[in-house]
């Protein structure tokens, strides 16, 4: 659940209702996703947030290995409903519990404070047999350290019992100093360090150091433990809402955090930015990557052809090979109902719009994001292309083959496939300078809120469009435009209506293949300061809007209806650049 979607739509809604049934709803819903056969939740989950991990964040520690340093508190996820979905969101370790003996504290609600932004969790556990069961459904994807609570009897048994799940254990007391019952590495929780003596639990792996009493205080615990020399693993548990305070935690000696109040308030996009905040601070550097520049010439072919099909949509509309098939002059048409002549400029000039605009974002895309050797915009290329590639079946749903369109296809494709074959191997992952949860980013959100549905609804534009084009042909409004129903059409020219449908089928491919890249963008390329995010978004809607809604005023087709589509995308694209110019233009 990204921040987009958890701020813009989810959380206005569920912070009205009871904490725990939020809470379940959330992880229920998002664990039935994560649980759909063949890794289709996994790759769901993965297209709407991009959570994987530069190899730059790994981390070794207590003889373990975390592909990043951001964990997730137990407490967050008492019932263990949702762990199989956290498992898909990017952390470099979970953790898991606590898990007492018997089960404590079901039913009970945490108390969250808006106004302070904190909750205060009461002592849920589902038991230790519970525990057990469900984590045996649970396919590690990163380590789990699972906190234990109870007798040293207890524990110990507990710790027997699920020792196959966890990378480590962690616990409360360190009244018993024997911890040789295992041999995964064990973590002491501790909430004060008064009083503390480091010989006496020499013997553990790491500690947990609790946010009990505020951030400063957290950190002031860290410097202290490092001052009187313990050297092992630290991890601090909660205290995190922002990158900046993450990286506060890290540069006094913590080595891997928890988010846990942080997690709820700010979204579940804290734990990528965080990421994207340490890679940003490390500067980080990938190589230019070859293969950029075949795919920036893909997206200039587009351009070029979207640029020769306006030029035509204005001037003959149809060419010989149209005339050829058929087999009639265009001067004929004109004279028999000049309304189909209009309607054939509409859908080829929208589709020359739309070609144009999918240029400039595939150049965009390979000069800004392949180039900078960045996997997500590597995908974005590809998925759109792919797509494209494949709608070419779309235009002979209805009896029609375009040689043309064949043609240009197949100069395209050895550009995409030099391209595709060059930066197979790219694994780059985005950097950002976002620190702070401040205005700029909580505008920001809404912004690619808008544009996030402006991707989905040309997607499904697209979709909706080809199906026409390969069915019915014609929707209410175009036989009302047109004044001629399909089978007066067809009996003037029984050809006419496979060339129309062509027409419409090859927009509605068009508009799904750009559709992707302007959802991709918004999904995967919206990091702060990301200036050509912005300008692409600007320069490469242009076009589509501009043709699309140009030419329906020009031919007189000005039915609402028909219209609205258009008008609710032109204000989605307006009120995201609107709301996403200072996030994306501020460093």
């Amino acid at each position: 659940m990204p921040d987009w979607s958890y701020h813009g739509i989810f959380r206005p809604v569920l912070k009205k209702v009871p904490p725990i049934w939020s809470r379940e709803f959330i992880h229920r819903g998002m664990n039935i996703i994560a649980s759909l056969p063949f890794g289709f939740g996994g790759h769901i989950i993965n297209f709407l947030g991009r959570e994987e991990s530069s190899p730059h964040l790994a981390k070794e520690h207590m003889g373990l290995s975390f592909q990043n340093p951001v964990g997730l508190s137990g407490v967050l996820d008492p019932n263990l409903s949702g762990t199989r979905a956290f498992s898909n969101l990017g952390f470099g370790f979970l953790e898991i519990g606590p898990v007492t003996w018997e089960p404590t504290g079901i039913g009970e609600a945490p108390i969250v404070k808006e106004e302070t932004q904190s909750i205060l969790f009461p002592k849920e556990s589902i038991g230790f047999q519970t525990a057990m069961e469900r984590l045996k459904n649970i396919p590690p994807k990163q380590p789990f350290l699972i906190r234990l609570q109870g007798s040293y009897e207890e524990i110990k048994v507990m710790a027997e019992g699920l020792n196959p799940y966890a990378a480590g254990f962690i616990v409360e007391a360190s009244e018993w100093m024997d911890i040789g019952f295992t041999d995964k590495p064990m973590l002491l929780s501790i909430q004060n360090i008064e009083n503390l003596s480091l010989t006496s639990i020499s013997s553990f792996s790491g500690l947990i150091v609790e946010e009990t009493d505020g951030f400063e205080n957290l950190k002031k615990k860290i410097i202290q433990l490092r001052s009187l020399g313990w050297n092992k693993t630290i991890i601090s548990s909660g205290g995190i809402y922002e990158p900046v305070q993450a990286m506060e935690l890290a540069e006094v000696g913590t080595d891997m955090m928890m988010v846990k109040e942080g997690y709820v308030f700010s979204g579940p996009g804290l734990t990528k930015r965080i990421k994207e905040a340490f890679l940003d601070e490390e500067k980080v550097s990938i190589p230019s990557q070859d293969g950029w520049f075949s795919y920036w010439l893909f997206g200039l072919f587009i351009l070029a052809g979207g640029m020769l099909a306006l030029l035509f949509s204005i001037t003959s509309i149809i060419l010989p090979y149209d005339e050829y098939f058929l087999r009639m002059k265009k001067e004929e048409i004109w004279m028999f109902n000049e309304r189909i002549m209009l309607f054939m400029a509409h859908d080829r000039m929208t589709l020359a719009g739309t070609m144009i605009s999918g240029g400039i974002v595939y150049m965009q895309l390979a000069k800004h994001g392949v180039k900078k050797g960045l996997k997500w915009a590597k995908e974005a290329i590809d998925f759109a292309a792919i797509v494209g590639f494949l709608g070419i079946f779309a235009f002979i749903g209805y009896g029609y083959f375009d040689w043309l369109h064949l043609l240009f296809w197949l100069i395209l494709l050895p550009f995409y496939l030099h391209g595709y074959r060059k930066t197979k191997g790219i694994s780059g992952t985005p950097s950002s300078p976002n620190r702070l949860n401040d205005k700029s980013w909580n505008v920001g959100i809404f912004g690619q809120l808008a544009f996030v549905i402006l991707g989905f609804s040309f997607v499904m534009g697209g979709v909706i469009i080809s199906g026409i084009g390969v069915s019915s042909v014609f929707v209410a409004t175009d036989i009302q435009y047109i004044c001629m129903p399909p089978e007066m059409l067809e009996r003037f020219n029984q050809n006419l209506v496979p060339v129309l449908a062509h027409d419409r089928a090859g927009f509605g491919s068009a508009l799904l293949s750009v559709g992707l890249l302007v959802l991709t963008l918004a999904l995967w390329g919206y990091q702060q300061g990301n200036q050509w995010v912005w300008w692409t978004f600007l320069i490469g809607g242009l076009p589509a809007f501009i043709a699309g809604i140009y030419i329906h005023f020009a031919i007189g087709y000005t039915t609402f209806i028909h219209l609205l589509p258009a008008y609710f995308a032109l204000g989605l694209y307006l009120s995201g650049l609107l709301l996403s110019y200072r996030f994306l233009h501020s460093k």
